[in-house]
């Protein structure tokens, strides 16, 4: 199997994480499967200690949050490489003052979308 695109670490130090078998646990989907997602940009992760790392943030009691692919999409369509919508989802907004990647968990989800087309390029 071919290697996952992975970005470099940019998580906050606070950040939590998941495995890809913890992942596909909460998903109850097989770790192939989690792969796939990744694979695919459905899901973004970085590397850490070597080994894949899904930011916690991405998800809620539901699955992968709401909003997080129509997100994602709409930065990578607008120019952003996978590493630079993953830094932007944990850049904090001043005005908000939270990051785009916790404002998925909040009423601001669809502020943060319409920024990213603002900022698409």
């Amino acid at each position: 199997m071919g290697s996952l695109p992975l970005s470099p670490n940019v998580l906050p130090a606070d950040a939590d994480t998941y495995t890809v078998d913890e992942v596909a646990a909460r998903l109850r989907v097989s770790p192939g499967r989690v792969r796939t997602l990744i694979n695919d940009h459905h899901l973004l992760a970085v590397s850490k200690d070597g080994a894949p790392a899904v930011p916690s943030l991405f998800f809620d009691d539901h699955g992968i949050t709401k909003h997080f692919n129509g997100l994602v999409d709409v930065l990578l369509d607008g120019g952003f490489s996978r590493d630079d919508a993953l830094a932007w989802l944990f850049t904090v907004q001043d005005d908000l003052g939270i990051h785009p990647a916790q404002a998925l968990h909040t009423h601001s989800a669809r502020e943060v979308i319409r920024r990213a087309q603002a900022e698409a390029f």
